[in-house]
């Protein structure tokens, strides 16, 4: 690896890139600070003989300041403490021929490690492995984890991206974790932000060119792509991509707000970074998602194969808004433009995105590119994730009480639909806990937190300025954790464990090679879906959305019905009723 501390035959070799100052120093704690050797290219190095695993160390600009090591592998102390030496290679994996699982097979589960279990612990989520197991889970996706300020936080203001934040346990105990879900036939996606560094900790614009005036985005100056001295800052972020899949043996990410990273270089970053990565894997399976805003589809293109030539899938909000107005009844905010159309819930689930170039009033501008020649697992599918839940005035699961009929319909829908689905950690047994958003910066910082979260949401759904909770107070932090002693109690696991059941024996031995040949229409609350999916087969959805029957004239042909919910006479569908069926082509 390029940064970070080296392990050489001279002893431990400490690196970093300022080519903002002539003299660098390196101060080990308990010994008396070094100049370190500057080189033409900016570089600054030193070799230190006694230096071991456990080292602690910092160094030190000319203006005095000590900073901890850009590429730290662990921060103890938090962001403006010592960097601490680690062995990566000392880890002893068990599954040492872990080669992944194809992407037709994920079954994604969303989680943050300070709030999945009571102690909020990379140690403790191992003893939550086989409960994800049991319950049909395949992949497990967590939020952020680069070191970032405070006791605790959603981990998108990270500013040491190679350092697994400190609160949840060693970098280790990470790897610990992930062998322990590979062991269990689980994935590991990791989320990372390479689109902003956070507002506290982070030094390295006081060394090197990290930002440029160039662009703008809404955390302030661009991460500096495609300005002077962007070589290095760009091989910085490829190289944590790359650190991740390597040395923690990860299966794939999902990328922060990709819309944000702006680059007028000849090859952005974005496809830098997934052809890089997907090299590094080597015959590993790597899945890569992004979170894109503007709903461009071109990240998402298949080669003659089938197979994703960039970016494997997209969180698809469209199919999250279509279902929440359905289960909910919510039509304010952003809502509003999804609800106009009774058609969008039928577009959503056959081509992906609803807006597709057009235009968006909320936005007030056109939002996306045409999506509905992607297949179908080209798109992540929820009804609950960090963002729609935590963009919330209280954090609250809507979902949770919503009528129940209207909340299995949806779940049936998103379930067994051909995209991918990921769920939130507690949906599966109905978690009332809130997600609300939570940080821990000084109180300067946490004042701006809360004067801009008023700002920012207040076009958002739910949310009221007046009941806006404390974002910087450890009580909101502490209401987010999960109650797994409600599990027990619950009336939806069994039904989750039947329908993701179902979606490994019926639905998912047909996604390898699905077309893009999907057909939807819609009566009112009530919609028709088929799937054209692999081995010459078809997948039909008849759904009615809504409090009242619904018509939706019969067809007349042989199919496996594999799923009901609700009941069908004739062409009269019941409230809330879901029927899947797979034909022959």
């Amino acid at each position: 690896m390029t940064f970070g501390p080296a392990f050489t035959e001279e002893g431990i070799l400490f690196r970093l890139w300022a080519p903002l100052h002539e003299s660098i120093w390196l101060k080990i704690e308990g010994a008396e600070s070094r100049p370190m050797q500057a080189q033409e290219d900016g570089w600054h190095r030193c070799a230190v003989a006694e230096a071991r695993p456990g080292t602690r160390y910092r160094f030190l600009l000319p203006d005095g300041r000590h900073v901890p090591d850009p590429a730290s592998r662990f921060q103890p102390q938090d962001v403006h403490g010592p960097s601490e030496v680690v062995d990566l290679s000392s880890y002893r994996w068990k599954m040492d021929a872990w080669m992944g699982r194809p992407w037709e097979e994920m079954v994604i589960y969303e989680i943050h490690i300070g709030c999945f279990t009571p102690e909020g612990t990379f140690k403790a989520a191992i003893e939550r492995l086989d409960h994800l197991r049991s319950l049909g889970i395949t992949a497990l996706q967590i939020m952020p984890l680069s070191e970032f300020p405070g006791r605790y936080g959603w981990g998108y203001d990270g500013v040491l991206p190679y350092a697994p934040d400190a609160s949840y346990g060693r970098p280790e105990d990470f790897m610990a974790l992930v062998d322990a879900a590979h062991e269990r036939g689980i994935c590991v996606f990791l989320d990372v932000v390479y689109n902003h560094f956070g507002p506290d900790g982070n030094h390295i614009p006081a060394y090197a060119p990290l930002f440029t005036d160039h662009h703008k985005t809404p955390w302030g100056h661009g991460v500096n792509y495609d300005g002077d001295g962007s070589e290095m800052i760009r091989e910085f972020i490829i190289g944590n991509a790359i650190y991740w899949i390597t040395e923690f043996r990860l299966d794939g990410f999902r990328f922060d707000a990709v819309h944000a990273i702006r680059d007028d270089s000849t090859e952005h970053l974005l496809h830098a970074l997934a052809r890089r990565v997907r090299a590094a894997a080597g015959n590993r399976h790597v899945h890569l998602i992004v979170e894109n805003e503007e709903n461009d589809s071109d990240l998402l293109q298949r080669d003659e194969n089938g197979e994703a030539g960039l970016f494997t899938a997209q969180w698809n909000d469209d199919v999250h808004h279509v279902l929440h107005i359905a289960a909910t009844g919510e039509t304010f905010g952003y809502y509003a433009d999804y609800a106009a159309d009774a058609g969008n819930l039928g577009r959503a689930l056959a081509e992906g995105f609803v807006f597709q170039g057009d235009h968006m009033p909320y936005r007030g501008r056109s939002r996306g590119k045409p999506s509905g020649h992607l297949p179908p697992t080209a798109f992540v599918s929820f009804i609950q994730n960090h963002d729609q839940i935590g963009n919330r005035a209280l954090g609250d699961r809507v979902l949770a009480s919503s009528p129940a009929d209207a909340v299995r319909a949806v779940t049936a829908i998103y379930l067994l639909a051909p995209g991918i689905p990921m769920l939130f950690m507690g949906e599966e047994w109905r978690a009332e806990e809130p997600f609300p958003f939570f940080c821990d910066f000084d109180e300067e910082l946490n004042e701006k937190v809360r004067k801009g979260r008023r700002e920012e949401l207040s076009r958002l759904p739910g949310f009221d300025t007046e009941d806006l909770l404390d974002p910087t107070a450890p009580s909101t932090f502490a209401a987010a954790k999960l109650d797994w002693s409600k599990l027990a109690s619950s009336g939806t696991l069994d039904f989750y464990r039947t329908l993701l059941d179902l979606r490994h024996r019926k639905i998912i031995p047909l996604l390898k090679g699905a077309g893009n040949a999907a057909a939807y229409r819609s009566a009112g609350s009530a919609v028709a879906v088929d799937w054209r999916l692999a081995g010459n087969r078809r997948l039909h959805l008849r759904a009615n959305l809504g409090n009242e029957a619904a018509m939706l004239p019969e067809e007349q042909r042989e199919e496996e019905m594999i799923f009901r919910l609700g009941h069908r006479d004739g062409g009269d569908l019941a409230p809330w009723t879901v029927i899947w069926s797979i034909s022959e082509a």
